[in-house]
């Protein structure tokens, strides 16, 4: 009827627009057009086949017409004839002046926006009905496939001067359709209950679960139906299959039933797999790789995730011998007698693909020698695709790109070749700011900063820093070439100087002063691993030092014997001063999937630097850092994090390790909820007087104040959750929200505790088993000031002495 009622109207409406009264032919000599206002005569001449000096016929006429129709751009054409003359007659269709929308939820104003303009609708353009038809349609089946089937778009037209129109779209959403049941029929082997249990989509749910819902969406339960088969093919059910899915809504449209047809079929064993690949020399290597796992799958029942496997395996492997579009067929022959099955693998390699070019778009600022560097496929060489995907991973590594998208363009007039173009979206690598603010670690601080990671588009770094604050006084400039030579080897340096008022910053008392300078080469060792060496010299003047019993065993190194020989002891005004050159040696292993807010890999970093003869201090230090990223979901915004951290230090010669260099815990980098630095030993303080001629004699007193030890530990378990349901998408990829539990501690080694360290009931620091541990939420956004995070976090497990801090903030690294 539909149909038929469409031809009556478009029957009528050529009927009430178009007079043909022309019955024989006739030559053209003039052509006049009437009603024209935005359009040009000789554009409307372009739009028909008539033109002056032709002969002309009645269906010339009526092309005319339905040429001049198909423009879109007139709503009423009638054509008359005046002896010789042609008067074309029309009325244009009125331009949109605006379009906008209300009631619309679910979907946003910009992506509305967008879905219009891709259907011709927008400003400045001639009003179509039928364009604006379609898109309502588009819209409302969007609608439906999430179940607001009571969906309604109304459209209003309002004309207004100039022949334009306002077109404004009301949205009555309504509410989406809720489960009311789901049956599954053909059922035998597993129960309903058992088989919904995999589902998305839920009819009903317990009264403890406020996670899920019970609303339809065609999506889920299209996921829902894969699901269902993998679950029986991984069962041994190889001929399983979904018969049909009818889905029925109540008359209020808002509940829906569904109804699964399903046959389950017999459960089958793998016996053997047979290839046929129309290169003849490849069958053998395919069947080999095919069979590998052939063994231990003939043991057991068909699997249907194994399978996918050996296919995912033969793809692989075509891929690095440059057949990026493999055909691959998997044909099951089963046998219902003993109730096997034989897999038949067809592969069509089709055409080996070599590279012309490999090209970049949307690198506006960094320049693209940067990014070739950066690609492992080679120009005028075979294609292969784990060579292109891991390009894409580097750059993505490098953190000077939002994202990194990859198109495989085919070159013209040829059948093997390609070129790959990888595009990058730009992000801001750079900053500039000067700012006055208060740290909850570090009171009121003054910070200038210029530091680009991405220096004039070079991916060079360049960086300077300054800050003040209660405890210190620091600058530094680094600069770092991380592709000094073609090889990868990298270059860098920096130069520092510090004032550090360790009073201030729950340690024990003493200042520092140094400055020194440092050198760094890199090495590349394939694609994940590089080796670092660093050459550094570092200039220290201790002064206001309140001995302590840790620091003491540092200050005899020096020569200062335990027996007071000057009243400046007691004061604390003696000098110390230290030229210390070190090397160090730093292995990192990285295959993280991007350099900010990564979803998958490891970070592993360890580090080790000892003092070179020359020294005035003699030590070693070792570092390993470790992080690991585990995407949980499809979406990777569920992401598991562990973080483990563990230091060591020693002296020899008979000397200790620099107090101020000693390891501490606590604070936002590293366990949550404490305050920085004040985990651990804390300053056991000589209380002398000019009667005292050994500081053994001195009495001793505990205090709070931190003073770190030569060995430290820290684990972190964290869950990276989604806060999309709060923000919007561009937002949440500058954001990131998780859950953690941090637990750690540091210790001093070489601490022994005497009769009269019990006596003042001093703990013995040499334990290692005191471990403190937190839990709490952390927001980090990547905001214009550079990266900044929040957390909040209650002790767990704490001892005599720590600082609680549970609301912490500064700027750091993402993770």
């Amino acid at each position: 009827m539909t149909i038929i009622r469409r031809f009556l109207i478009g029957v009528l409406l050529f009927s009430n627009t178009v007079d043909i009264c022309f019955a024989e032919k006739f030559l053209v000599k003039e052509i006049h057009f009437e009603g024209l206002k935005r359009i040009s005569t000789n554009t409307a001449l372009l739009s028909i086949p008539i033109h002056v000096g032709s002969v002309t016929t009645d269906e010339d006429i009526s092309k005319a017409i339905r040429n001049l129709f198909s423009t879109k751009k007139f709503e009423h054409v009638r054509i008359l004839r005046n002896e010789n003359s042609l008067i074309v007659q029309v009325k244009e269709c009125p331009i949109i002046a605006s379009v906008v929308f209300f009631g619309n939820k679910i979907i946003k104003e910009e992506t509305l926006k967008n879905h219009f303009d891709l259907n011709g609708i927008r400003v400045g353009e001639f009003l179509n009905c039928s364009n604006i038809f379609n898109a309502k349609k588009d819209l409302e089946d969007f609608y439906y496939s999430i179940g607001k089937f009571n969906i309604k778009i109304e459209t209003i037209l309002t004309p207004i001067e100039c022949n334009r129109v306002n077109l404004k779209l009301i949205f009555s959403e309504g509410a989406t359709a809720k489960l009311q049941k789901i049956n599954i029929i053909g059922n035998h082997m597993f129960t309903a209950n058992k088989l919904l249990s995999f589902f998305q989509l839920k009819d009903k749910l317990p009264w403890w679960d406020i996670i899920n819902n019970r609303k339809y969406q065609k999506q889920k339960l299209i996921n829902d139906l894969d699901t269902l088969r993998r679950f029986y093919f991984n069962q041994g059910y190889a001929c399983f299959n979904v018969d049909y899915t009818h889905v029925s809504l109540t008359p209020d449209k808002n509940g829906i039933f569904v109804t699964l047809k399903i046959t389950e079929g017999l459960r089958y064993t793998l016996t053997d797999i047979k290839i046929n690949c129309n290169i003849a020399n490849f069958s053998t290597e395919l069947e080999h790789l095919a069979k590998k796992n052939l063994p231990l799958l003939t043991k057991e029942l068909y699997n249907g995730d194994k399978v996918f496997k050996i296919e995912s395996d033969i793809r692989n492997l075509l891929y690095q011998k440059g057949f990026p579009y493999p055909q691959i067929i998997i044909k099951k022959v089963v046998n219902d007698a003993d109730k096997t099955i034989e897999l038949h693998i067809n592969v069509d390699v089709r055409n080996k693909l070599y590279v012309r070019y490999i090209l970049f778009e949307g690198n506006n600022f960094t320049k693209d020698s940067v990014l070739r560097r950066e690609i492992c496929q080679m120009e005028n060489s075979l294609f292969k695709r784990n060579l292109v995907d891991q390009g894409q991973k580097r750059l993505n590594r490098l953190g000077y790109f939002q994202d990194v998208k990859i198109k495989i363009r085919p070159v013209s007039n040829s059948m093997d070749q390609v070129d790959i173009i990888y595009n990058v979206k730009e992000c801001n690598t750079g900053s500039l700011n000067a700012s006055i603010g208060f740290g909850s670690e570090s009171g009121i601080s003054f910070q200038f900063n210029i530091h680009q990671d991405n220096w004039l588009g070079t991916g060079n770094l360049l960086s300077f820093n300054g800050a003040k604050n209660d405890y210190q006084t620091y600058t530094e400039l680094s600069v770092i070439d991380p592709y000094l030579t073609a090889n990868g080897i990298s270059l860098g340096g920096k130069v520092f100087y510090n004032d550090f008022y360790a009073d201030n910053a729950d340690l024990s008392d003493y200042n520092l002063r140094s400055f020194g300078m440092n050198t760094m080469f890199g090495f590349l060792a394939g694609d994940n691993h590089s080796f670092k060496v660093n050459l550094d010299y570092i200039h220290n003047d201790l002064s206001n030092m309140q001995p302590q019993v840790a620091m003491w065993r540092y200050l005899k190194g020096f020569g200062i014997n335990s027996k007071i020989i000057s009243t400046s002891h007691l004061k604390n005004d003696f000098d110390i001063s230290a030229n210390d050159f070190f090397v160090s040696i730093g292995w990192v292993f990285n295959n993280l999937n991007r350099g900010y807010f990564p979803s998958s890999g490891t970070n592993t970093n360890l580090i080790g630097k000892i003092t070179m003869p020359g020294s005035n201090n003699q030590y070693y230090k070792v570092i390993f850092d470790f992080y690991r990223y585990i995407s949980l979901n499809e979406n990777n915004d569920w992401i598991l994090k562990g973080h483990t951290q563990m230091g060591y230090s020693n002296g020899f010669d008979d000397k200790d390790v620099p107090f101020y260099d000693n390891f501490h815990v606590g604070g936002a980098n590293s366990v949550r909820g404490f305050r920085v630095n004040t985990i651990g030993p804390k300053a056991v303080y000589y209380k002398c007087n000019s009667n005292n001629t050994y500081y053994s004699e001195c009495q001793i007193s505990k205090s709070n104040d931190a003073v770190g030890g030569n060995a430290m530990a820290i684990a972190t378990t964290e869950l990276i959750i989604p806060t999309t349901p709060f923000l919007n998408e561009r937002q949440n990829n500058t954001i990131r929200t998780s859950l953690f539990v941090d637990s750690g501690t540091v210790w001093d080694s070489k601490w022994k505790n005497t009769n009269t360290t019990l006596e003042a009931k001093i703990p013995d620091y040499s334990n290692p088993k005191n471990i403190r541990v937190s839990g709490g939420i952390a927001l980090q956004w990547i905001s214009p000031l550079g990266p900044l995070t929040f957390s909040y976090a209650k002790p767990i497990k704490k001892y005599d002495g720590d600082k609680v801090e549970p609301f912490q903030f500064n700027i750091g690294k993402t993770w």
